[in-house]
This record gives structure tokens, C-alpha cells and sequence, in this order.
């Protein structure tokens, strides 16, 4: 049965960090504490008498100033591990914690989780072939030594780089070690960490070498771990829960999202608010629950990309050099089907291509598998296309050696729809409008990610009126752009009513139009 000593670096919060204790003790788990050195004395002696007279805490025998980015936080880590091992015989797991973690499942369930594999959790990627470090030096936090924080004296740092690269210091990373980079948060078996422990005594070289990288707790343990485990008996994840903005920070978790936490595919989240006292409350409470069921649905990270991003809808970017004197021709006619429900756009074209013989090509900016001829490789990837669009669509015109062509667009393509509409070619647009009921909007959710098979019905129905708006919303855009040869037929209007702008779409006789409007099931999800 699966035992959990939990390593918790700490340097503020005594309150917190006693009750944190306390909570995931009392299930019979263990903590093993290092709170920084830096921290404020009667912090730490009101921590050492609050926890004295429980056995299942232990300290680290030897507290150390701690920086960001610094070895000091890796030695600290080890510190704490240290005493785990020793004062914990029976933890079968040690579990990397920060005061600002909680769990989101009970302890009854996360120690079944534990027991199903025999495995290692810890992020473990290729440092120089992953792109896991997005901004910032890379190489350079290895080959360099690095003597100065660059949070506090970011001058001496960088001109200490800038030193020893003129003076041709790079140093070798240690042969037999494959450099791996990963998030810090891991839970390691008691064999792996008594391993690592054991390496660390035995290669001097190596902890050398790490004591002067740059932000070695994402890479010491990740990169130990790979060297010391065969490779069958490592999950390359982290079992805590976190998001990052754009801008490189933590996403802080407050009291309204509970539901979202126990729905993912984690046993801990990071990090929590301090002001969320309910969320805290809540969650504390389920950590010592028995027989909770909790229904798995991890849309977290995709659902927060969404929302996040609807604020930035509508950014205008420049054209591509490539694209900026480009045009399809002054001749030719580009009719594009904006339609949010592809199989309603597909159908519609389908019905055209049997009634006019007209090219028309289905969404060959939205799915890389749509029917292409050959172009020479620009039709290969859905970024190339998007890349070269104009490029693209004058190819098309002359393979199909025609004048008019229709596509179709989702309406978030307002960029590809205002390239076109700008251009010298004539552009027509035929919105399809299309009613929306729950049960769709549910199956679009599933199906770009945002809700999962378990994703709870509370959820859903506050997660509902954003999409339904957001899909208004982007028509709206469309529309408010007040585009020459704009059309719209709509679900809610007989054959008769669509065929007057179906047939100004497709310069076709009204009852040509009326034939293709009154396709039996064209709206049938």
C-alpha cells in the first residue's frame, strides 16, 4: 500500500504550512519540512512547536538560504529528502510540495493511483531537443558557470556570460549524462530517491557540475532519474496541476474553481490563492474523504486557452512580404460558405458542385486532410496554405483553369475573410446561419477539447452560454465589417426565402437557387 512522504520547501505562511501539515498527515502520511533560512526566525520556532508532537513530521537538519534559479533550492530539496528517508521507513513515496499546493482528489485515492504502477512521476524531457524552455538562455545555463542570481544582480549575471564567452569558458557536461529538463513538482519511488541519494555521494563530478547551472531544479532530479531508472519505469508528468500565462506566471486558483481542480488528471494543484479560504476549506475536507468518486474530464488547460484567448480576437497582423503585391487576379471571383457547422457547409457545396459544376473546395484552411491536387507542396500543411493563401488560391484558379471558385471558412477566419475581400478579385461571402441547440454545443465542446465524456453538468451548463456567445460573437465580427457582396441564408427560413441570396451568391437563376436551397436534411445534425 502506497505511503506518501511528502517534501515541502517553504518560506512563509507558518499558519499555512501547519495546517498543510496536520491535513495530510492525519491520513497517515508523512512531511518532511525545509523552511528557508532566510525566513523570519519566529516564523520556523512557531512551525517546530505546533508540529513538535507529531510523529509524522520530521525537519531538515539543516536549513539553508534559498534563491530562485540557484543550486541552493536543489540543496535544500536533498536536505529535506534526507531526513524523509531516515525518519520514514515505511513511505513508499516522496511527493515534491510547495505551500502554495493542495490536493484535488482524497488521500484514499490518490494512494490508489500510486498503486496501480510502479513507476516514477517526473518530467523528464531532452533539454536540447525539446522545446520546453521558451524564453530566456538554454545552452547557456549548462556549458556556463553561474556564480550570480539574475533576479537580484541581473548585470553581473549577464556579464559574467558575456566573460567567459569571449574568454572561451565553456565547460563539458559530464559524458555519460543525457541532460533532461522538466517541471520541479515529481513523485519519486523510495528506491529511486534512495538512488539518487546514493549518487550524489558517489559522483562529486556531477553535483559539481549542477551546483553552477542556472535553475537547476528543473533539470538535477529530471536528469538523474532518466540515468538511474530504465526508461519503462519513468512517466514523463507531474501529478500536480499547474497553467502558466502568456506571460511566463503561475495561474492562481480561487474559491469558484473547485469543480474545475477535481476534474483533472491530477492529485495536487498549484498554486492556490491565499485569499481562496473557501477553496482552501473545501479541498482540505476532501483530502481525508472515503469513497469519493471523481469524475475525469482534465479540459483545465484547453479550457483556460480558450477563454483567455477570446480577449484577444480580432488582433490584426501584417502580411507576409510574400503576400503584400499578390492577388488572384482582377477577373476572377472567390465565393467563400462561412459556416460555423462544417457538415452543413459540406453538404451545401456538395449540392452545388452536382448542380453548377463549379470547383469547390471544402475547408482547406481549417483541415489538412481536405482534398488537394498537387501545387508543389504548398498544399502539404495546413500552415502553408495559411502562410501562402494567396498563392494557394491563384494555383487553384489555374489547376481548375477557371474564373470562379467557391470555398468554405469557419467564421473565426476573419483575418483569411478581410485578406480576400482586400484583394483586387471579386469576393463574395454567404454566411450560413445556423440554430444551435444544447446538445451540439455540448459535442463541439468534446470535440475541441474544452469538456471531456466526465466533465460535470455544472460545468457545462456555465461553460455553454460562453460558447453559444462566442459563436455570435464571431459572426458579429464578420458582419460589423460591412463587406461588399455579403449574403446570408438561415435554418429558420423557408427554401423560398433562402434561394434571393443563394441565388445573388451564385449568379444563378432564382429557381436553380430555390433547387439547392430545398436539399432535404442540408441543416439535419
Amino acid at each position: 500500500m502506497a505511503s506518501i512522504a511528502f517534501i515541502l520547501l517553504c518560506h512563509k505562511d507558518p499558519a499555512a504550512i501547519i495546517e498543510q501539515a496536520e491535513r495530510l498527515t492525519a491520513v497517515g502520511d508523512y512531511m518532511s519540512i525545509h523552511f528557508d533560512a532566510r525566513a523570519k526566525p519566529e516564523h520556523y520556532k512557531r512551525i517546530r512547536e505546533a508540529l513538535a508532537n507529531n510523529p509524522r513530521v520530521t525537519f531538515a537538519r539543516r536549513r539553508i538560504k534559498c534563491g530562485w534559479g540557484e543550486w541552493s533550492l536543489v540543496q535544500a530539496t536533498l536536505h529535506a529528502i534526507e531526513a524523509a528517508v531516515d525518519a520514514f521507513p515505511r513511505a513508499t513515496h516522496f511527493y515534491m510540495l510547495s505551500g502554495d499546493c493542495m490536493a484535488v482528489k482524497s488521500a484514499e485515492f490518490a494512494h490508489d493511483y500510486l498503486n496501480r504502477s510502479d513507476v516514477d512521476y517526473v518530467e523528464s524531457f531532452d533539454f536540447f531537443e525539446s522545446d520546453w524552455i521558451k524564453t530566456g538562455i538554454k545552452e547557456e545555463r549548462l556549458i556556463y558557470r553561474h556564480y550570480f542570481n539574475e533576479r537580484g544582480r541581473k548585470w553581473l549575471f549577464y556579464q559574467s556570460l558575456e566573460w567567459q564567452r569571449r574568454l572561451g569558458l565553456e565547460r563539458k557536461i559530464p559524458e555519460d549524462l543525457q541532460i533532461q529538463i522538466g517541471s520541479q513538482w515529481w513523485c519519486l519511488r523510495r528506491r529511486t530517491v534512495e538512488a539518487i541519494l546514493e549518487f550524489t555521494r558517489a559522483r562529486k563530478d556531477v553535483m559539481r557540475f549542477f551546483r553552477t547551472t542556472w535553475i537547476p531544479d528543473e533539470t538535477f532530479f529530471q536528469t538523474l532519474v532518466r540515468h538511474l531508472v530504465p526508461g519503462p519505469e519513468i512517466r514523463s508528468r507531474t501529478l500536480t496541476f499547474l497553467m502558466f500565462t502568456d506571460y511566463g506566471m503561475p495561474v492562481t486558483f480561487y474559491n469558484d474553481h473547485y469543480d474545475l481542480l477535481l476534474s483533472q488528471d491530477f492529485l495536487f494543484a498549484r498554486k492556490i490563492s491565499p485569499e481562496a479560504q473557501q477553496l482552501k476549506r473545501r479541498l482540505g475536507q476532501l483530502y481525508a474523504a472515503k469513497g469519493v468518486n471523481f469524475q475525469i474530464s482534465n479540459e483545465g488547460r484547453s479550457l483556460f486557452k480558450f477563454l483567455t484567448n477570446r480577449g484577444r480576437i480580432g488582433r490584426r497582423f501584417g502580411l507576409r512580404f510574400w503576400e503584400a503585391e499578390n492577388s488572384l487576379g482582377r477577373e476572377r471571383e472567390l465565393m467563400i460558405v462561412i459556416c460555423k457547422k462544417w457538415h452543413v457547409a459540406k453538404r451545401l457545396l456538395d449540392r452545388i458542385r452536382q448542380v453548377t459544376n463549379l470547383p469547390a473546395i471544402e475547408y482547406l484552411f481549417h483541415e489538412e486532410d481536405t482534398k488537394l491536387p498537387d501545387l508543389g507542396g504548398i498544399q502539404r500543411s495546413l500552415g502553408k496554405r495559411t502562410r501562402h493563401r494567396r498563392a494557394l488560391m491563384r494555383m487553384l484558379f489555374d489547376y481548375y483553369n477557371t474564373d470562379r471558385m467557391i470555398i468554405c471558412l469557419d467564421p473565426n477566419s476573419l483575418e483569411l475573410i478581410k485578406d480576400f475581400a482586400g484583394d483586387r478579385s471579386v469576393t463574395k461571402l454567404l454566411e450560413v446561419e445556423c440554430q444551435f441547440t444544447e446538445e451540439y454545443l455540448i459535442g463541439h465542446a468534446k470535440r475541441v477539447g474544452l469538456a471531456g465524456e466526465t466533465t460535470s453538468k455544472d460545468t457545462l451548463e456555465r461553460l455553454l452560454p460562453t460558447i453559444r456567445n462566442d459563436i455570435a460573437f464571431e459572426t458579429d465580427r464578420i458582419r460589423d465589417e460591412g463587406l461588399e457582396h455579403f449574403y446570408r441564408i438561415r435554418q429558420s427560413d423557408s427554401a423560398e426565402q433562402n434561394a434571393g441570396p443563394l441565388s445573388q451568391f451564385l449568379s444563378l437563376p432564382r429557381e436553380t437557387a430555390r433547387d439547392i436551397a430545398a436539399m432535404e436534411h442540408l441543416f439535419v445534425d
